[in-house]
C-alpha cells in the first residue's frame, strides 16, 4: 500500500471519528452515524489495500517460482 493510499485511508478514519464525536456531544444521530460509516469506510480501504498487497506477493512469488524452473 502507497504512503498515499494510508494516508487517504487515515484522514477517512480520523474525519469519521471526528464527525461520530461532534454527532455524539450534539445530540445529533444522523452525523454521529455518517461519521462511523465514515470511519468503516477507511477500515475497510486498509483492508482492501492490504488483500491488494498480499495477492501481489503471492504473484511475485509465483512468477519468481516460475522464472527458476
Amino acid at each position: 500500500m502507497s504512503s498515499e493510499d494510508k494516508a487517504k485511508n487515515a484522514k477517512d478514519k480520523i474525519s469519521g471519528k471526528a464527525k461520530e464525536v461532534e454527532g455524539k456531544a450534539t445530540g445529533d444521530k444522523a452525523r454521529e452515524a455518517q461519521g462511523k460509516a465514515e470511519g468503516l469506510v477507511g477500515k475497510a480501504k486498509d483492508k482492501l489495500d492490504d488483500a491488494k498487497d498480499k495477492a501481489k506477493d503471492v504473484v511475485d512469488n509465483v512468477k519468481k517460482d516460475m522464472d527458476n524452473k
